[in-house]
């Protein structure tokens, strides 16, 4: 039998303890996260993540990353901080394919639900 989850309140899920973002390029980001599943084959993960404002690397090249924005706003650009370049906020789907490389700036304080997929070769 295959279980149904659901989750509620996405905006309040506790996130744990915040340190210190380890891609950051501005001193004293922190970030936190609750992951809420996990697949049977590890290869998708679905959770929250919070991020004080600053701006930082980013790496999908070994899993592509599905973005609900809960609250906040950020720009995301290629990883040169050219090319194209997205404002996100409240409401907002952000889809990083896997393969994909950029940067993040946080400008508010942000708050998303993210879905992490990887393909069975990566």
């Amino acid at each position: 039998m295959i279980d149904l989850k659901t989750f509620e309140n996405l905006a309040g899920q506790p996130v744990g303890d915040f340190a210190a973002k380890p891609t950051t390029l501005t001193e004293g980001q922190e970030e936190a996260s609750s992951l809420l599943w996990t697949s049977e084959d590890g290869r998708t993960k679905i959770g929250v993540w919070e991020c004080t404002p600053g701006h930082f690397t980013a790496d999908r090249t070994a899993a592509g990353e599905y973005c609900h924005i809960i609250s906040g706003r950020a720009t995301v650009s290629g990883p040169d901080g050219e090319g194209e370049t997205r404002d996100v906020g409240p409401g907002d789907l952000l889809v990083l394919p896997q393969g994909w490389t950029g940067k993040w700036v946080i400008h508010e304080h942000m708050r998303k639900l993210f879905v992490i997929s990887a393909s069975p070769d990566a």
